[in-house]
């Protein structure tokens, strides 16, 4: 499977996260436009179709880069960086015994090159990663960027383990560490903190996305997540391309003059 997936969400509906380069011919299909101090609470990042209307990158952003639609609902991807699937907090996970944490899936590209905030990517799914976050279920996607150099190498998790050594058991450690400065409690994880395969991966995916669809379609709690789209044409919470500038239009313009909060600005050593 092939599939466009966020890195990093850094809000929801018409917010956006982060995600990997992306072939040309993926990457020419959309556009990103800035609010507000990178910074700063008030930043926004908006995604914008090739040909200038604004969209939701939640919802009008394909899950497959080589299937458009089906059933008249775009196959979707998780958010990124900020991109995505969504993992439902009234459902049970069969295997993790949590329900979803209210937000898309988080992808963790392994990449070589840097990435840019608000970049569509095209992605090899490897395996996953279930941190339980408050009992909540927040899944970790492992890919890697299909125009990597090292891309032809990887076709699993193992294959992870065999040419970046070490890498898995770095991640796992950030995850289990980064809200340590907040003073937070170490993060856990299901079964052990082991990685699972590229097949238990799509599986977590594809449920994931059936989630998404019936949320889109009103056939179940969204909670205050913004359901608004432009290309599900029969979702209830579709809206004319004109109605979606009118929304980005709507939001307040930060001042360009303000100055980052110090507390923003505050970095954080971890040791192992």
């Amino acid at each position: 499977m092939r599939a466009l997936l966020p890195l990093l969400s850094v809000g929801r509906g018409w917010r956006v996260g982060a995600a990997a380069r992306p072939p040309r011919r993926v990457m020419s299909l959309y556009r990103t436009e800035e609010l507000g101090h990178p910074r700063s609470q008030d930043y926004r990042l908006f995604f914008k179709h090739v040909a200038g209307h604004y969209i939701s990158p939640f919802h009008d952003i394909p899950l497959k880069a080589d299937c458009k639609e089906e059933h008249d609902i775009p196959r979707k991807k998780a958010r990124n960086d900020e991109y995505e699937t969504w993992e439902d907090p009234h459902l049970r996970d069969k295997s993790t015994d949590c329900c979803g944490d209210n937000d898309p899936i988080d992808v963790c590209e392994i990449g070589s090159k840097v990435l840019s905030r608000g970049d569509v990517v095209h992605v090899k799914i490897l395996g996953t990663l279930a941190l339980i976050d408050q009992s909540e279920t927040d899944w970790k996607i492992i890919a890697i960027n299909v125009n990597d150099p090292e891309a032809e190498k990887f076709h699993d998790i193992d294959d992870v383990k065999k040419f970046k050594p070490g890498y898995l058991e770095a991640t796992l450690n950030w995850f289990r560490l980064y809200k340590v400065p907040d003073g937070k409690p170490e993060n856990k994880f299901a079964f052990n903190g082991e990685f699972k395969n590229k097949a238990f991966a799509l599986d977590v995916i594809n449920s994931a996305h059936e989630r998404w669809k019936e949320m889109v379609m009103k056939k179940c709690d969204k909670g205050a997540i913004s359901c608004v789209n432009v290309h599900i044409c029969d979702s209830p919470f579709h809206c004319t391309m004109e109605e979606a500038r009118s929304l980005v239009e709507s939001v307040p313009t930060p001042s360009m003059n303000k100055e980052s909060n110090v507390e923003e600005e505050v970095w954080h050593f971890l040791r192992n």
